[in-house]
């Protein structure tokens, strides 16, 4: 491990390098990386990262999916729910069964229930890279909501799958009643105990003596704890820590201060950007490993690679035919039960969504995660075909729809897009709003206070300023430009005064630079 720390630090530096060059070139970085890890594993003594499968999820999920629920709108996901769970689960179902039936009838050696954990590996496409793209492309918000929802939950319905696949395979035999059971309790324990884990977490916060680096400390550990109680217990470690985290990230206004909220969004960011870059370089790095273990199962490379294609093909169009019929399903139903939208999306909307099927880090950390060897100790069959099918389709998913997802949005939905809501005529009515109703609040309540106190005096003011400037323009870029030099300046005067002044006591000058900071972030929103 030490011998290799640089290596592991020139892969961090990579990374960061990578991702610079993804948003400068507008491609999404998961690309970049995977094609950069393959490149690197053929330089000659670059050594062979080994992970242990047992640790893969508990290092990469947990944060990944804690990050996520974070991130989404309860509010959109309770909205939208009947598409995204169909997307979540269903669709997730039919393309692990459809993988696991023609694997089982085409490729040599892979029995239906290797066939099924083969499907349940590849079948939850992949939210970073999908998210990645959608940064440089416009798309209809019921759409990123939509795919912002089925990522958070078709893990969990993978891994399910997986799971039961994998006992299928150790045993011999699969007994449906005693999987419906086991299904129920991975379904209702994993929510239970995320949610209970999280309101712990809601109560620590909120009556221990933290402050804001103690309870970053604990929102890192809170995921780790969530999945590692619903795994102990056999349930679903995957909805516990999405549960919790959607219960703690919806109620983070009661219990966590604005400092705490500030710093914590940064660490987060900063923490799931090292993870993501990792899983995705490692996913290039493991090549060799898995193209040595097919010699030992005698499979030849080409023949692998057209199984790879194979299953690719299963899976993007699966999904695509998945996408019309659960469009086809809403339309009929609108006319029996109230529907998020009643509008029709026409055939652009569900091509889209079925061309935004990119796989990632689950995907690899499912197949990662197979044990070598069985409870006997006899060689897990077919273990690494089943890893070099998983890497083609990553690898193939993300160039070919990777690649080409921008260009289908631009030509296929950009053009017939329907205008949503003017969202910045909407922010700065509601900051008008907010103004209002806080001048409304200080004038009722503390009307004497008022009269007599130049500082509330002052806020009014801002508030009133605040009410006027949202109902003129929004602040153009050439204004904030100006502002942003301006608050340079004020900087640089800060930095020669504390110079020059030698009594000049410095966390003085290092609040009026975390101010001057904050303004220069609230132009973000402005």
């Amino acid at each position: 491990m030490i011998e290799n720390f640089t290596f592991y630090l020139s892969l961090v530096i990579a990374i960061v390098l990578l991702i610079m060059l993804a948003n400068k070139i507008k491609v999404a970085y998961p690309v970049l990386l995977v094609l950069a890890g393959l490149g690197i594993c053929f330089i000659p003594g670059i050594p062979i990262i080994h992970i242990d499968p047992e640790l893969i999820f508990i290092i990469f999920l947990p944060p990944l999916l804690y990050e996520a629920a974070w991130s989404i709108s309860w509010k959109e996901l309770w909205h939208w729910r009947r598409i995204i769970l169909s997307f979540a689960f269903v669709m997730v179902f039919l393309t692990a069964m459809s993988v696991a039936f023609v694997a089982n009838h085409f490729i040599p050696g892979i029995s239906l229930a290797l066939g099924f954990l083969l499907g349940g590996i590849v079948s939850p496409p992949d939210a970073v890279s999908a998210g990645a793209i959608l940064k440089f492309v416009k798309v209809p918000k019921r759409m990123s909501s939509i795919l912002e929802g089925e990522s958070l939950l078709n893990d969990a319905s993978s891994l399910i799958i997986f799971r039961f696949a994998m006992i299928a395979v150790a045993t011999g035999q699969f007994i449906w009643y005693e999987a419906a059971l086991s299904f129920s309790w991975m379904l209702l324990g994993g929510v239970g105990i995320g949610l209970l884990v999280g309101f712990v977490f809601m109560k620590a916060h909120k009556y221990l003596p933290t402050d804001a680096n103690t309870d970053i400390v604990l929102s890192i550990v809170a995921p780790y704890l969530m999945y590692i109680a619903a795994e102990e217990v056999h349930s679903s470690g995957v909805l516990a820590v999405v549960s919790g985290g959607l219960l703690l990230a919806n109620k983070r206004h009661l219990f966590l201060s604005s400092t705490s909220r500030l710093r914590g969004v940064n660490v987060w960011e900063s923490f799931c950007f090292v993870l993501n870059g990792l899983v995705f370089i490692l996913i290039g790095l493991a090549l060799p490993e898995i193209t040595e273990g097919l010699k030992t199962e005698g499979v030849s490379l080409s023949s692998a690679i057209g199984y790879g294609l194979l299953i690719t093909l299963v899976l993007i169009v699966g999904r695509i035919l998945s996408a019309y019929g659960a469009v086809i399903v809403t339309l009929i139903m609108r006319n029996f039960i109230t529907v998020a939208d009643r509008r029709s999306p026409g055939f652009r909307v569900p091509l889209v969504l079925g061309w935004t099927g990119m796989r990632g880090v689950v995907s690899l950390a499912a197949a990662l995660s197979i044990p070598v060897q069985l409870a006997d100790g006899s060689p897990f069959p077919q273990r690494n075909l089943i890893l070099f099918i998983t890497f083609i389709v990553i690898l193939v998913t993300l160039l070919l729809q990777g690649l080409t997802l921008p260009y289908v949005i631009n030509k296929v939905l950009t053009p017939h897009i329907e205008s949503d809501l003017p969202e910045d005529e909407i922010y700065h009515h509601i900051r008008k709003e907010l103004a209002d109703h806080a001048l409304s609040h200080l004038r009722t309540n503390y009307s004497e206070q008022l009269e007599n106190d130049p500082v509330l005096q002052q806020m009014a003011r801002k508030w009133e300023d605040a009410g006027r400037l949202a109902d003129d323009v929004v602040m153009a870029e050439a204004c904030k430009a100006i502002y942003i030099e301006i608050l340079g300046k004020q900087r640089e005067w800060l930095h020669n005064r504390n110079n020059e002044e030698a009594t000049l006591d410095e966390d003085i000058v290092r609040k009026h630079l975390l101010n001057l900071d904050l303004e220069e972030e609230k132009l973000r929103f402005l």
